[in-house]
């Protein structure tokens, strides 16, 4: 089985064996390493079967989608320049406005 299956049907007990299992170079040993690490620590939050059930998306389209949406189409035209402060608040307005909170940010202000 592909790592890649391992990873999709959310066996990352054996995905983290099979990546330490592996014998190459040195150079390239120390990167699966930190990849197994990776899996091992966060495997709570990759339980993709689980997410799909759900109908959750597993993939990062959706949310780079979001991103281009949300920041790329307000915060990155042609001659703006935002200090970190004014880019929070645009992108805080443009988020409760795209998830239909936009009087929540204006009352969580108003308290």
């Amino acid at each position: 089985m592909v790592h890649q299956d391992l990873l999709d049907e959310g066996k990352i007990e054996e995905l983290v064996s099979s990546l330490r299992s592996i014998e190459t170079s040195p150079a390239e040993l120390a990167a699966i390493r930190t990849e197994a690490e990776y899996f091992e620590k966060n495997a709570e939050r990759i339980r993709y079967p689980e997410f799909r059930r759900q109908h959750l998306f597993v993939g990062t389209g959706v949310i780079e989608a979001g991103c281009k949406t949300v920041i790329g189409s307000r915060c990155k035209q042609s001659g703006m320049f935002w200090t970190m402060r004014g880019a929070n608040a645009i992108l805080a307005l443009r988020c409760c406005q795209f998830n239909a909170r936009f009087e929540d940010y204006w009352e969580a202000r108003r308290a």
